[in-house]
């Protein structure tokens, strides 16, 4: 499933890319990387030795990715077997995820579903962010998706931009409270 109507803009790149360590051997899981809009603002901040996984649905993205993008670890699967395809590469925690899939397209079940995978992927001192179109924000699911965030993190920020068409809407998550 695609939930980009327009290709994402720079500018939405460089503020997603300020969740990334820029330190240590972080690594960073990009759940629904797409064409890869954010993967080089992403991969620029990574300091060497660090890991950069994108975990794609679409198996057309997957072949463009791992062609065009050869530094991404693409895993061709679902983000709701986060925990799974990281304990397939011998991954414990991460410290940060980025998210660019569509949460408002997604039913109750599967948000809750992914956002507790996240959580229990994230070191306690992890951050994940997700992007939405600043329209869709007003969507019954997106407003459920804010309420679950609320709920999951001790603190969530915001951030709209409006150098993008149509404008986002980006939330940072910080320091999961469910812990596995």
């Amino acid at each position: 499933m695609v939930g980009a109507a327009t290709p994402t803009s720079h500018a939405v790149a460089a503020t997603v890319a300020q969740v990334v360590p820029s330190t240590g051997t972080p690594v960073v899981v990009e759940l629904g990387p797409g064409t890869g809009s954010l993967s080089d603002g992403i991969h620029d901040r990574l300091p060497a030795g660090a890991r950069h996984l994108g975990i794609e649905l679409g198996a057309d993205l997957v072949a463009h990715l791992r062609e065009n993008k050869p530094w991404l670890e693409v895993v061709h699967g679902d983000a709701g077997d986060l925990k799974a395809v990281l304990a397939d590469r011998g991954i414990d925690r991460v410290d940060a995820v980025i998210s660019s899939i569509p949460w408002s397209l997604l039913d109750d079940s599967a948000q809750g579903h992914i956002l507790d995978q996240v959580t229990q992927a994230l070191t306690p001192h992890g951050a994940f962010t997700a992007l939405t179109y600043l329209p869709a924000e007003r969507t019954r699911n997106a407003r459920r998706f804010r309420g679950r965030l609320h709920e999951s993190f001790d603190e969530v920020l915001t951030h709209t931009t409006w150098r993008n068409f149509p404008p986002i809407l980006h939330y940072l998550c910080r320091r999961p409270l469910a812990q596995a």
